[in-house]
């Protein structure tokens, strides 16, 4: 499940975001699956002032950097809601995801259509349109089909929709199309039966229905919209607990509840899309004229942070800032990567770029990819510190110029460091130059405009005259695998040229592993691996944010609002029972 196939995702994968199985990929304008972390001029950078290293106030409050509480979910609504006003960043180019895959899309789409598995508020992914899953041998997967769902249409969902809806995201033209590289046949096999056979076993592939990869359309609604499906004006061709009533073209998009769904009837009965950015989004939230908005950027979060009326809730993502050495080779030698990542204050960069809304981090997967085995990734996480401290002290300082030392291609030139305008990154930028001159290296940082800035991610030209790149990334599978596919000797993500068959060898076999114990295992130890040759180097890790007017509540506050029916959650918080103020 990857947002787009431009640079990352969030999805979840460039095409260059995981090959084989599927790569993260990195932000682009057209992906917007996660916004780059970007700073709306004053008022944010402001915000951000204000309330760095506050600690935290209330529920869902930001806290000192290293001390904010992710939590999946909000306390669950027990009351109706007539008509919701949703805020999203920008309006979306289509609510076709197969050919258009974007955050604003996603975040509207995901209440209307259903996918054959489900991401989970926790994100963990269970069967959904799926009720029964089998695999005879480890090459062939038997998934068993709910029975009486029907499209928006009233007509039923069969074993043909569910094939042909397959068959069209495997299309090479359209976004999801390596989710099924490793795929060689599939096929009905029973009137409720879709049967998927692979060339060897894949363990994400069931994640990847999780995603947009499993996405089930009506096939005769979408052929007849033909080349205009999923265009305002057209209508959906879905079975989820809200249907599209209305597209109006730069003005709104409404979903109402559809009454002959098959689950759990939703609390609220419609809800508005509008569409804000910076301060015309802050004002939106502030004056009542919007009940919500999941805050793609740390920034806008802090903008919003105090408001009155305003509640903000933060939970598990997969995403991360961090620090993507180029080809250029002004951070070839492992030893001053290495040297890099222990001289960096990280605790500085969450608290004063980000008001302590982004948390120290030493993996370079946020904490919402460990979707199974949380225990296993979260202790292999905290080992990681060694390699990447919160803040360095006179040990940390001491390795790290011994490292430098040690290092037979240290670079003699300043260390180029390609940031754009905006103050998170900006603060970032000036963290590295100053951990350089620590360890006694020169760096230079280098500005440009956020647009030349996302063609960093893409375009090997374009990042030729740098040798880092101050970078947020996220994937879109709760599997912590999906981004270490990154450190593949062949992957197009792997500028610093970090070649290692034994990583090699123990990534691909973690990906034919379907025993998720096992599988985080040989994941563990490649993250190991990846952290200390320091492919990457790892920054904060950045939550999802959820911002909810009045007493509005239920939604989950994780990175699945971009696959989970999140409306169908939102409703009023209970009333309190008379005479007990409970």
């Amino acid at each position: 499940m990857r947002p787009s196939r431009t640079p990352p995702g969030r999805g979840p994968t460039a095409r260059p975001r995981v090959r084989p199985p599927v790569p993260p990929r990195p932000r682009s304008p057209r992906a917007r699956a996660r916004a780059a972390l970007a700073v709306f001029a004053v008022l944010a950078l402001a915000a951000v002032t204000a309330c760095a290293g506050a600690p935290a106030l209330g529920p869902g409050g930001p806290g000192r950097a290293g001390d904010l509480p992710l939590k999946a979910t909000t306390p669950k609504a027990g009351r109706p809601v007539d008509t919701a006003r949703w805020l999203l960043e920008d309006e979306p180019a289509s609510l076709d995801l197969d050919t258009q895959g974007s955050s604003a899309g996603r975040i509207v789409l995901t209440n209307v259509c259903e996918r054959l598995y489900q991401l989970r508020p926790d994100m963990s992914v269970k069967p959904w349109l799926v009720t029964r899953e089998s695999r005879p041998d480890p090459t062939t997967l038997v998934l068993g089909l709910r029975k009486g769902v029907t499209f928006h249409d009233g007509s039923p969902m069969t074993a043909g929709d569910v094939l042909w809806s397959l068959k069209r995201h495997a299309d090479p033209d359209m976004e999801q199309a390596d989710e099924f590289e490793n795929v060689r046949k599939m096929s009905v096999t029973g009137r409720h039966e879709i049967t998927v056979e692979f060339r060897r076993p894949d363990a994400l592939f069931t994640k990847a229905l999780a995603g947009d990869a499993g996405l089930v359309y009506d096939r005769e609604a979408v052929r007849r919209a033909g080349k205009d499906f999923g265009t305002a004006g057209q209508r959906d061709a879905c079975s989820g607990p809200y249907r599209l009533t209305n597209w109006r073209s730069g003005d709104s998009i409404t979903i109402e509840r559809y009454a002959g769904y098959h689950g759990r009837k939703p609390l609220t009965r419609r809800v508005e899309f509008r569409w804000a950015t910076d301060s015309a989004l802050v004002n939106a939230m502030t004056t009542g004229a919007a009940d919500g908005v999941y805050a793609e950027s740390p920034n806008t979060a802090a903008a919003l942070y105090g408001k009155k009326k305003l509640t903000q809730y933060y939970g598990p993502s997969t995403s991360t800032l961090t620090l993507i050495p180029t080809e250029r080779g002004g951070l070839a030698d492992p030893s001053v990567r290495k040297a890099l990542s222990l001289a960096l204050d990280r605790k500085g960069i969450a608290r004063s770029g980000y008001g302590g809304l982004v948390e120290p981090w030493a993996a370079n997967v946020g904490s919402g990819a460990w979707g199974y085995e949380r225990p296993v990734f979260a202790a292999a996480q905290r080992k990681l510190a060694s390699l990447a401290p919160e803040r360095p002290d006179a040990e940390d300082l001491a390795r790290a110029k011994k490292l430098v030392k040690q290092a037979s291609k240290a670079p003699q030139e300043p260390v180029v460091i390609g940031t754009d305008a905006s103050q998170g990154r900006t603060v970032v930028a000036n963290a590295v130059r100053a951990a350089l001159q620590r360890i006694g290296l020169r760096g230079q940082i280098k500005t440009v405009p956020t647009a030349q800035f996302e063609e960093f991610y893409s375009s090997p030209e374009a990042r030729s005259d740098i040798d880092v790149l101050v970078g947020d990334w996220y994937i879109s599978k709760s599997d912590p695998l999906g981004f270490y596919d990154n450190g593949l000797s062949k992957s197009p993500n792997n500028w610093v040229g970090f070649r290692d068959r034994s990583y090699d060898a123990a990534l691909t076999k973690a990906q034919r592993t379907l025993d998720d114990a096992r599988r985080a295992r040989l994941t563990v130890a490649a993250q190991r691996e990846f952290a200390e040759a320091a492919v990457w180097i790892p920054v904060a890790q950045v939550p999802s944010v959820l911002v909810l007017r009045g007493d509005l509540t239920g939604p989950p506050a994780s990175m699945a609002y971009l696959y989970y029916p999140w409306a169908a959650d939102l409703g009023r918080q209970p009333a309190s029972r008379p005479g007990t103020g409970e």
